[in-house]
């Protein structure tokens, strides 16, 4: 698993700007359509930081729909994220800080519990044929939809190389995704 997360990691951290451009855009397509067909009215989405597909254009999508825009911020008593809801305004104007794994998050002092939303966009490293996500290796996700009492549709966000054919092992604390958006499809998974 270690290698499998190394290597994906490098791959993604290696893609040029006109391929990430290219798989944002695709995305954004796929994103809309997906949009359009659902009522989620609060997304929680992420700031890309790490080769992820870029997530500015999904962001200014949901406001282009009127969707509530949430962003995680890593809880430190508990490691947990909690969800900060962040204006087209604070977006635009970039309020963020810089925390310590190298993301950047909201501005805040507090935020809601992930239950408080309807749909997440979460990151991923890889994921298979059964929505078995594997993320960076933190479980922040993880530990954060474990005992939620309101679980929101879960949406992992990749580039079309992290969907492998492989069967990902799945430990009893992992979070299997509700579907997968890549640039080219968008894969449902039955939980």
């Amino acid at each position: 698993m270690k290698n499998l997360r190394k290597t994906l990691v490098q791959k993604r951290k290696q893609l040029d700007k006109l391929q990430q451009n290219s798989s944002a855009l695709s995305a954004l397509f796929l994103f809309r359509k997906f949009l359009t067909m659902t009522h989620h009215k609060k997304i929680g989405l992420y700031l890309h930081a790490f080769g992820e597909i870029h997530t500015r254009l999904l962001i200014q999508e949901c406001y282009k729909f009127k969707k509530d825009v949430f962003l995680p911020m890593i809880c430190n008593m508990n490691n947990k994220l909690v969800w900060v809801k962040v204006s087209r305004n604070q977006y635009r104007n970039q309020r963020f800080s810089h925390h310590p794994l190298g993301m950047k998050e909201p501005m805040a002092s507090r935020g809601h519990a992930i239950s408080h939303l309807d749909l997440v966009v979460m990151p991923l490293v890889a994921c298979d044929h059964k929505g078995t996500r594997v993320g960076m290796g933190g479980g922040f996700y993880d530990r954060t939809l474990a005992n939620a009492p309101h679980q929101p549709f879960r949406l992992g966000l990749a580039h079309t190389f992290q969907f492998v054919d492989q069967i990902l092992p799945r430990q009893v604390w992992d979070q299997p995704l509700d579907a997968l958006l890549t640039p080219d499809h968008i894969y449902h998974f039955k939980r």
